[in-house]
This record gives structure tokens, sequence and C-alpha cells, in this order.
């Protein structure tokens, strides 16, 4: 974790934080960042972090030209870091040390960044999000599948909105003619960074606030669409896919959590920011089991449910069979599947990649797994 000081006397905390460079204090962002990671469960106190019995190595943020910090856990073996913290500046030698980090195993998370649409329109990049093999997170909403079961008015009675309905981009939206019977519109200035660079969405409102009950004891929850709250999620999923089998290749990780996010084009006042905010909803339970389908030769590694246009997706499987169903893979999509043994295409299944995009499947019995699954009972 790049971020704020993470308190190591804290009881979520205690004996699971290394240190690397001390930090700012800044409210304690960095513990707020390191709860949803891998807080403590079970110890009636606080949340559990998604990657509960994860390590934590503990650095500044900063130093946008070559991110030293970064390398100096990158060198110790430290897979997966988390930056929410942006830059607006894009550097050639940062880009050249994430090259590195990447060489050596180690993936960057980062927030997308917090400034709405309706100052971005999707064009402005922030750093180190927006740079080249970077996991990029922005906003989205979770908690209403049904977007009446929360609607309120703004000036009763004449303006009613909706707000933190699932799968939204924005925290609010409105309705034409402020008819509630009518078409929805995402509010512009109630969406975090959206532009072509994001790769996954994460939660943000409604996420409990650690810092409030650490600091204060007070129970208070996010009320706006941070995404230095969205990017641990995805670390936090990284951690879990890693413990489970630690042998996971860089390459393979944003991959998989593309193929097991939950879409969310289907909803209509999506549209107008489609293609900024990526692959959807990042889903910690199907990533972890797609890591598990796709490292245990007794199992079926199923791919499905997805359209991709773009991105690159190379995956390896030791699986008995992958299953490949109501899949595509098309225009500028790169599928590259390596199997060790069956794999069965299945019905909606469309391989249709165009001049810039490439579909490759092979199979071979010889490939020979560098580590086992590291499985748990707890």
């Amino acid at each position: 974790i790049a971020d704020a000081e993470v308190d190591t006397t804290d009881v979520e905390f205690v004996g699971k934080v290394k240190v690397f460079q001390a930090s700012t204090f800044s409210k304690v962002h960095g513990s707020g960042v390191a709860a949803i990671i891998a807080a403590t469960r079970d110890n009636q106190y606080g949340i559990p972090g998604l990657c509960y019995n994860c390590n934590i190595g503990a650095t500044r943020y900063g130093f946008f030209k070559d991110y030293k910090q970064l390398r100096e856990l990158s060198d110790a073996g430290v897979r997966v870091i988390n930056c929410s913290f942006v830059s607006s500046s894009k550097l050639q030698t940062a880009q050249a040390a994430i090259d590195t980090m990447y060489s050596q195993g180690t993936i960057i998370v980062a927030g997308a960044g917090n400034q709405p649409w309706s100052k971005t329109k999707g064009e402005k990049r922030y750093y180190p999000a927006s740079y080249d093999k970077v996991i990029s997170v922005s906003a989205v909403m979770y908690k209403y599948p049904d977007p009446m079961d929360n609607l309120a008015y703004e000036d009763y009675p004449n303006k009613p909105y909706v707000a933190n309905a699932r799968g939204f981009v924005g925290r609010t939206a409105g309705f034409k003619d402020h008819n509630v019977r009518g078409p929805m519109r995402i509010y512009p200035v109630s969406t975090a960074t959206l532009n072509p660079e994001v790769d996954l969405l994460a939660p943000t409102v409604g996420v409990f606030r650690y810092p409030a009950y650490m600091l204060e004891d007070k129970i208070e929850y996010i009320g706006s669409a941070a995404t230095s709250v969205a990017a641990p999620f995805v670390t936090g999923t990284i951690g879990l896919m890693l413990s489970l089998y630690p042998c996971l290749a860089v390459e393979h990780i944003e991959p998989i959590l593309k193929l097991t996010a939950t879409p969310v084009d289907h909803l209509a006042v999506n549209a107008p920011y489609k293609g900024n905010y990526g692959a959807g909803i990042v889903h910690a339970g199907r990533a972890v089991e797609m890591v598990y389908q796709l490292n245990n030769p007794d199992e079926i590694a199923f791919i499905s449910g997805q359209r991709f246009s773009r991105w690159e997706f190379p995956i390896t499987a030791y699986s008995k069979e992958v299953r490949i169903q109501d899949q595509e893979f098309t225009d500028q999509a790169v599928f590259d599947l390596k199997a060790g043994n069956s794999v069965v295409l299945g019905a909606g299944t469309v391989l249709r990649p165009g001049r810039n995009g490439s579909v490759h499947i092979s199979i071979d019995p010889n490939m020979e797994q560098q580590c086992e699954l590291r499985l748990r009972s707890d």
C-alpha cells in the first residue's frame, strides 16, 4: 500500500504490517484503504478486509517521476500495490518504472481519479491509473437493485431522483421532465473519473468509513464516488487470487478480473459513458473461483457471459476442460488460450476478431504447473 500512514498499532493491522517508508498522517487515509484490503476478521472490531490474512507492505505516496518507493516494494517481492492517489503528469520515467515492476511480477492497482464527467468528458487522464500495465479502477453504485427503492426528491415535490442504484456509474440519476415513469439520466457531476483507460469498477458510496471509526468511534459511510475507496476492492481481490495460487502470472491477473466482472452495459443510463468504465464491476468470488478452476486438473473452467471488443486476454488453463459459452471476442480483442486438456466451444460463442485483434486456442498436454493451489478451510 502506497498511501498515508497505516497504523501498525491498530487492532486490524497488528503483526501484519511492514513499514518500508514512513508516510504522512492525512487522517489515516492509508489505514482506511488498508482496512478494505486486509483488516482482520472476527475480532469484534471494525470490518473484515477482503484478504483478511494478507500481509501489508506500507510505504508513502508520491515520487511521481520514478515511483522509487513502489520499486522498493516490488524488489522486496510484493505482488500487488495499491495506489489510491493521483497525479496529472504523464512521465516516461514513471512508465519505465512500472514496466520494470511488471516484469518482476508486480501489478499496480490505482484509483482513476475523482473528477466527474461534467468536468472531464472522458478526456482527462490521471496517473498512475492511466499508465500501461496498471489496473485503473473507477466508481460504481451497488446497493439498490431497483432504483425506485431509493427514490427521493430535491426541492420536494418537483425534482425526483434516485441514488446508489446497482450498476449505475454515477451516484445519482434524475428523470426526464421530472417524470418518475420516464427514462433516467445519470447526473454527470455525480460520477468519478471515467475514461477509456478505466479497466474495472468497484463500490464507493455506502462503504464503511474505517478512519471515522478508528479515530472517533463513529459509524459512518462513504457518501461520494471516491476512487481511493474503489481501488482497494480490486487490490484485495488480487490478494485472494495470489493467496490461492501464488504462481499466477502477472499477465493473467487483469484478464481474469475482466472475464469475471459483472457487466453494466445493459443499463440504459450507462450508455452515454460506454467505453469509459471498463469491463464492469469487480467480482471477488468469481475471480477467485476462476483461478481455482483454471489451475485444478479435476475442474471445468468456464468462460462466459461477456462481450469484449478490446483488451488482451492471455489465459493458461490446467483444468480438465475449458468451456466457452455465451462469450464474444470481437474487433480489437486478443484472446490467447493455452490449455492442457480439452476446450469446448458452446452455444453463443463468437470469435470474430478484426484486423487489430486475434484469437488463438492451443492444447498442450505436456504443460506443467509451477506450483499447486493452496487451499484453506477457514
